[in-house]
């Protein structure tokens, strides 16, 4: 199971922190986020793997936000920065085993949170 915290409404230029906490005994390779604005489909925004060596952005977010884990916790946070109006959405935490190349595929992940509201009003 995924547990996702920490959005909330926000003025646009501010910063919040998401953090997704998992239980359970399933390995998963890869840890990320994807989120989803109304009337449009899930969009990848950033993923890390288990070694935590690497980490992968949408183009969008690139510069602006910065994901990381804590393995000992079994933790992923998602630092988001200079946020925008645009950047409005539910934001899901996921895991999951796909290849590198298909990070940005939600149906390669098998397991989601429940979501979290991040508002960023102008």
């Amino acid at each position: 199971q995924l547990q996702a915290c920490g959005g909330g409404l926000v003025q646009a230029g501010d910063s919040l922190r998401l953090s997704c906490a998992a239980s359970g005994r399933t390995f998963s390779r890869y840890m990320g986020w994807f989120r989803q604005a109304p009337g449009k489909e899930r969009e990848f925004v950033a993923a890390i793997p288990w070694s935590g060596d690497r980490t992968y952005y949408a183009d969008s977010v690139k510069g602006r936000f910065t994901i990381s884990r804590d393995n000992a916790r079994i933790t992923v946070y998602l630092q988001m920065s200079s946020l925008k109006p645009e950047d409005t959405a539910v934001y899901y935490c996921t895991a999951g085993s796909p290849t590198t190349g298909s990070l940005r595929d939600p149906f390669l992940y098998g397991y989601w949170g429940q979501g979290t509201q991040v508002t960023v009003s102008s």
